[in-house]
């Protein structure tokens, strides 16, 4: 059980650290960094862990095997929360959180020592240890990244952990937190993975040894999987003040009964494909829909692409295709070939989401939104890739009615070959 948690931080730390970021003095990667954020509260003295080994010490030994594993390149911190008040004090047990190894290349040995003096003390403050973490982090390029470990949920209300998450996630940061849940109680599990969903992060219960090995080898094959973080976009409510839009991949954020929308440049003979996601990071009600509508310059929808859903999901999807045909060259009788400009035209994508959701809950920042754009020339497009239409003309039609007379006619005459056979029998 000690292993599989173990190897599942490392993969935590592991995942999602390949550098990105490049220094801008030097032109290096700049160095991944990691912060554990383990709960030390008294429930942690709790020894349910598997052969009467008590949750603490499970913690420890998982992260004294992160520490021997963590790659040189990786800066990693240790922050505690719960670990020195033993009181009764709200106001002081909810501030309880400290900095127990700085995140930087880490001292093996030091780092060690430090976890091994940790016993189980005082109160669950998450929200208020998120923050200290992501301060720990620092705010220079690079991925940042936060493993939160607790046995249950903050104690302390305020400030509460799920719109702390959203506050990180809306921050511009681009932090990532992870959260690991040693119980399987049900308000641990929806405050855990509020956290990491509002951050993209993941959420695991770690009390399933076969569970863990699973979720370890998932995390294991994405650590190599190249990740392309997506550029922020600020969409506009009007397609004339709408940001311009190349092939890639955006993110932004759109509040309840709001349209975003943004411009993409297409040329004749080419193929606009997008494709849109609407995440509901928080409690939404049961029914709701997406809808993405590519408009021309005269504000006429060209095509549109819709989702739609009920009860539970966390990212509902749409996407379209855009064919621009190209010019008839006789459409000009003077000859001329005019601005090769003209060829071009501006296609606006508005995208809007009927979440809706209950008066209790937050409403800023919006759902995340996320866009990828794709552009295709129609020479590019493989043979049976359809750009136009499934096919055009009559060549088409006569060929399928040809396939369709002799299938007619072979039908029959088989249909009679086993009529005379069963006569005969």
């Amino acid at each position: 059980m000690t292993r599989a948690l173990g190897g599942l931080l490392v993969a935590l730390v592991a995942g999602g650290l390949a550098p990105h970021a490049v220094a801008e003095s030097r032109g290096e990667p700049e160095p991944p960094r990691v912060n554990l954020v383990l709960d030390v509260s008294g429930s942690m003295n709790e020894r349910d862990m598997g052969g009467g080994e008590s949750r603490i010490a499970a913690a420890q030994r998982a992260f004294n095997e992160v520490i021997d594993a963590v790659p040189e390149e990786t800066h990693l911190g240790i922050r505690t929360l719960g670990a020195t008040y033993p009181g009764e004090d709200l106001e002081v047990g909810c501030r309880d959180s400290e900095q127990l190894y700085p995140v930087e290349s880490i001292d093996r040995t030091e780092a060690k020592t430090a976890v091994a003096t940790l016993r189980p003390t005082g109160w669950t403050p998450i929200g208020y240890a998120l923050r200290g973490a992501n301060e720990d982090l620092g705010d220079g390029p690079g991925s940042r990244r936060v493993v939160l470990i607790t046995d249950g949920e903050d104690s302390c209300g305020e400030p509460d952990p799920c719109l702390v998450a959203h506050e990180l996630a809306a921050s511009g940061t681009d932090l990532v937190v992870d959260t690991l849940g040693l119980t399987r109680d049900d308000a641990v599990r929806e405050q855990l993975s509020c956290i990491a969903e509002a951050t993209g992060g993941t959420y695991t219960a770690v009390q399933d040894a076969d569970q863990l090995a699973e979720k370890v080898e998932q995390l294991v094959r994405r650590a190599d999987l190249p990740v392309e973080n997506p550029t922020a976009v600020d969409g506009a409510e009007e397609c004339r003040d709408a940001p311009w839009l190349g092939v890639g991949v955006y993110e932004d954020r759109e509040e309840f009964g709001e349209h975003r929308a943004y411009r993409v440049p297409v040329q004749a003979g080419q193929e606009l494909r997008v494709a849109a996601s609407v995440t509901a990071d928080r409690q939404v009600n049961r029914d709701y829909g997406v809808l993405l509508r590519a408009l021309d310059e005269d504000g006429r929808e060209l095509t549109r692409g819709t989702g739609a859903g009920t009860g539970r999901t966390d990212v509902l999807s749409t996407g379209l295709r855009w064919p621009v045909e190209e010019p008839d060259d006789d459409a000009d009788d003077s000859g001329d070939s005019g601005d090769a400009g003209e060829d071009r035209r501006t296609v606006c994508l508005v995208l809007s989401h009927s979440f809706s959701a209950p008066d209790s809950v937050v409403r800023t920042p919006g759902l995340p939104v996320e866009l990828a754009v794709d552009v295709v020339s129609a020479a590019d497009e493989s043979p049976d890739a359809a750009a136009f239409g499934l096919a055009r003309g009559w060549a088409p039609v006569l060929f399928l009615a040809g396939v369709g007379l002799v299938a007619g006619l072979l039908g029959g005459v088989l249909k009679r070959v086993v009529t005379a056979l069963r006569g005969t029998a």
